[in-house]
């Protein structure tokens, strides 16, 4: 890339967030620009949920595991004066290529117009699934420990579940990492009783999606993958008419 030092190509990368799943969570700033692109890349999986904004489009997918390359081939592309979006899931800012794709053009001193276009994360478009469980303060928790140690996981569960905070778990469990979730329901119940609510949202508003209300005690004995949201309440959420509800504190304020 070296010969892009000098950042001379024309070319906007949008760095495009799709949503939580469903094209109508899809904001129209994201469908603007990946209209507006020469070129669309992304991970095979979330550019499948856009068929229909790949027409007429040259298109470059890779499998999971691959940022980096799709980071690159991107920034390479808009070096070369094509306009490019590259498709996140969910918000691009969250756990996904924005700062990649900062980090790779910093590296490279390039000049590259970048325009971030946010979308729908994972931890608002599940909450809306299951009711109103982030109504007071909350944190989000990837347990991948691909990039980040688990020391360091473990040390921030410690920290959020001593805080009373509710909990967003992202990336809980796959094939292969299956302790973490494990060790992370341990370290919660250190702190909270084991009737804590929790809810977990998968592949949230597609045709596959399920919802399932359960608590801290009982919550291994549901299916969760990485398609799956895990929120955890704090001491005063609650289950009502099947809506996880964490009150902001307006009943002890004023009459309602």
């Amino acid at each position: 890339m070296a010969e892009h030092n000098n950042g001379s190509g024309a070319g906007t990368l949008y760095v495009v967030g799709t949503g939580v799943g469903s094209l109508k969570h899809m904001t129209p700033a994201a469908g603007d620009a990946l209209k507006e692109a020469d070129v669309i890349v992304g991970y095979k999986t979330y550019l499948d949920l856009i068929p229909e904004y790949l027409v007429g489009k040259e298109v470059l997918s890779s499998q999971m595991m691959k940022e980096v390359d799709r980071c690159t081939k991107a920034i390479w592309l808009v070096e070369g004066g094509q306009t490019v979006a590259l498709v996140c899931g969910g918000d691009p800012g969250i756990y996904a290529m924005a700062g990649l794709v900062f980090e790779i053009a910093r590296e490279h001193d390039l000049k590259t117009k970048i325009e971030i276009i946010p979308g729908i994360a994972a931890v608002n478009g599940c909450a809306a699934r299951l009711g109103a469980p982030l109504m007071h303060d909350f944190a989000a928790i990837s347990l991948s420990n691909l990039l980040t140690p688990m020391e360091l996981i473990e040390k921030r569960l410690e920290a959020v579940a001593s805080a009373d905070f509710v909990l967003a778990i992202y990336n809980p469990k796959s094939k292969k990492r299956t302790e973490q979730i494990v060790r992370a329901r341990e370290i919660l119940l250190k702190y909270r009783d084991p009737e804590t609510p929790v809810g977990i949202v998968t592949a949230a508003t597609r045709e596959n999606e399920t919802i399932v209300l359960t608590t801290l005690d009982k919550m291994l004995e549901c299916e969760i993958g990485m398609q799956s949201t895990v929120m955890v309440g704090n001491s005063q959420t609650y289950i009502w008419n099947e809506k996880m509800v964490t009150p902001r504190g307006y009943t002890g304020k004023y009459t309602l």
